[in-house]
């Protein structure tokens, strides 16, 4: 796996999760859930069914494999598309990272601050320590808005708007069904995007981020969000 994500920036590893534990976090989730955006809850990593289901064994090795055994789950984002919620998102990359302080720093910025996060869009350098695995709570078909994604854009670096319209233009997407259960394991850098679902299925996803270490550049520290 850690071939095919070096190479291509995100591969598929199926039947990650079993079926009972993702039905004990969605019925966790129903009882207890955070407050939820039109899009799913942001900052996750706060709800101890996800965060535990994120440090969870299965999950950790997946990590583990690409980025050493240092590596740790850091932010959480539940995605929840449906014919309720339903949404398309552009090609682009993802290149904030949420920190525990702000430090003026050079290659880092613009920064920001969502509710109570500090954030800051960050230089090639330290995402090259980040890795994202999709745990897919549904299964995701062509039908209910799948990630598609340009593969080997994560070797060109941050890119502009521009240069990301250009290289959709020329690089054959692939599109990542993943039945419920299995993962997407992806680089930020690769370049992404969703379309609108068309199901009436819905297409929950358990977006988790993990972070070679917790320094990702001089005086900046990754926050838990």
């Amino acid at each position: 796996m850690r071939d095919r994500v070096d190479e291509h920036g995100f591969a598929i590893q199926l039947e990650v999760i079993e079926q009972r534990e993702i039905e004990g976090l969605l019925d966790e989730l129903g009882v207890t859930a955070p407050p939820r955006s039109r899009a799913g809850i942001r900052h996750a990593m706060r709800h101890p069914g996800i965060a535990s289901i994120a440090r969870s064994a299965a999950l950790l090795e997946l990590a583990q494999e690409t980025l050493g055994r240092e590596a740790l789950p850091f932010r959480a984002t539940l995605f929840d598309k449906s014919p309720a919620s339903n949404w398309l998102v552009a090609w682009h990359q993802d290149t904030a990272l949420p920190l525990r302080e702000r430090y003026e720093t050079p290659g880092w910025g613009p920064w920001s601050v969502k509710e109570g996060v500090t954030y800051a869009h960050a230089p090639a350098e330290a995402l090259a320590q980040i890795l994202a695995l999709r745990l897919h709570l549904d299964d995701s078909t062509a039908e209910n808005g799948p990630l598609r994604v340009l593969p080997g854009t994560h070797h060109q670096g941050v890119l502009s708007d521009d240069e990301m319209r250009a290289l959709a233009s020329r690089v054959s997407a692939v599109e990542c069904t993943v039945p419920c259960g299995g993962v997407l394991v992806m680089r930020p850098l690769v370049v992404h995007a969703s379309s609108k679902s068309t199901s009436e299925l819905p297409r929950r996803v358990l977006h988790i981020e993990y972070a070679a270490k917790k320094i990702v550049a001089d005086g900046l520290e990754i926050a838990i969000a």
